[in-house]
């Protein structure tokens, strides 16, 4: 039986590494803020230009004429332009870039509560803002020390008020407001970051499952490939190489028979060159192409002059679909290249049966046979594990009855789907 030699190594290394390269020519994207984090610093970079416009309009309608109203207004404006500057920075993360303009930020802010205690309302945006700057820790004593200072100015500005009692609000609001700002923003970045994770598993192991397919396509692609140049390119090849030998030793004793030997040997080469085309190009086998069926193309095949072959049909013959039609044409011609090759057999017989609810071929020779330990050790060259693989492949089994001088049948036998 003809071998074919298996793909080296390195070629197999090859391969992998070609299905692998499409997962990894690109590097993964920098996955981009989720919408409710940008929805989220839009409302609070409203709500301090909205809280810090109010505490301007408020300063001068109950301060017209003081000397530091110019000093406000300037403060006001600087600090709203400083914190226009924040976004152009680009990331959140803490540069020394970052780190210096929140210091400014603060400090401005520091000064404006120290002249106008009413800005202290704008802190609860700059919560915000340095727990997106600064490490949990760091951002959290932060807004623990804006907070002592906004109560630090409220009591002054209740006092500076003069007659009315001690407001508790004024000492545990402050507190309370920081507490929750600093618990749900840092809940909600947990569950960002969680988020994230999660997505980029998800995004890894849909590439790998993807890297994975890839591979197994590829390799029963060269599976099936390697069937098909089997049964249909190599077994032609063996038979042309064995009509050619008879027609080189009969040549001068008998030229009619060497010629008969050639002429066949010819036909068996244009319908190899057919086998190519069709694998180039995919098609189905050219013995069922111009409407032939299973049956015709089983009863022209022929396994060498030195051996006659007999088909004979069984049953009502029911349309089959393409593959099973396909495997059982090439277990066909893997069988018979086999009797020519390896039997010694003067006839063969095909028998293709139709049962109902399966079809079974089966292919008979009078050759030399072998023994079943011979066949259990191990199958001789390609031929037979790819019948074996195609029978599986469709949900039948594959038999093989022989025994030293005996003869062989095999038999391939494949369930059909039941006739609504």
């Amino acid at each position: 039986m003809t071998r074919t030699t298996p793909p080296s190594p390195a070629a197999q290394t090859q391969t992998q590494a070609q299905t692998q390269a499409p997962a990894q020519a690109h590097p993964q994207a920098p996955t981009p803020p989720p919408k409710d984090t940008r929805a989220l610093a839009t409302v609070m970079h409203t709500a301090f230009f909205l809280l810090l416009g109010a505490s301007v309009a408020r300063f001068l309608l109950r301060h017209p004429d003081e000397p530091r109203t110019p000093w406000i207004i300037a403060l006001g404006i600087t600090l709203a332009l400083l914190y226009v500057l924040g976004p152009a920075l680009g990331a959140t993360a803490p540069t020394v870039r970052r780190l210096l303009w929140l210091g400014l930020v603060v400090a401005v802010w520091v000064v404006l509560v120290v002249l106008a205690p009413s800005f202290a309302w704008c802190a609860v945006p700059l919560f915000y803002t340095a727990l997106r700057t600064l490490p949990p820790r760091a951002a959290v004593v932060l807004v623990a020390l804006l907070t002592v200072f906004v109560v630090a100015a409220q009591l002054r500005l209740a006092q500076a008020s003069g007659g009315e009692p001690f407001d508790p609000n004024l000492l545990l609001g402050p507190p309370a407001v920081a507490a929750l700002a600093t618990a749900v923003f840092v809940h909600m970045e947990r569950q960002a970051r969680a988020q994230r994770t999660l997505i980029d598993d998800l995004i890894r192991t849909r590439r790998e499952l993807a890297a994975t397919e890839r591979r197994a396509g590829t390799l029963a692609e060269r599976q099936r490939l390697s069937m098909e140049i089997h049964d249909t390119l190599a077994q032609h090849l063996s038979s042309q190489q064995m009509l050619l030998q008879a027609a080189d030793r009969t040549w001068d004793a008998d030229p009619a028979t060497a010629r008969a030997h050639v002429r066949t040997a010819t036909d068996i080469t244009a319908r190899g060159l057919a086998e190519a085309r069709r694998l180039v190009h995919d098609l189905a086998p050219p013995e069922l192409d111009g409407g032939a069926g299973l049956a015709d193309a089983l009863r022209a095949l022929d396994a060498g002059p030195e051996t006659a072959v007999r088909f004979h049909l069984e049953g009502a013959p029911v349309p089959l679909p393409d593959r099973v039609e396909q495997a059982l044409l090439r277990i066909a011609q893997g069988a018979l290249a086999n009797v020519r090759e390896h039997a010694g057999a003067r006839t063969a017989a095909l028998t293709l049966s139709f049962l109902g609810d399966q079809v079974v071929l089966d292919v008979a020779d009078d050759g030399h046979g072998f023994t079943q330990s011979r066949s259990a050790t191990g199958d001789r060259g390609h031929g037979l594990p790819a019948m074996r693989a195609r029978v599986r492949q469709l949900g039948g089994t594959l038999t093989i009855e022989s025994a030293a001088g005996e003869g062989t049948v095999l038999s391939a036998s494949i369930p059909l789907e039941p006739t609504p």
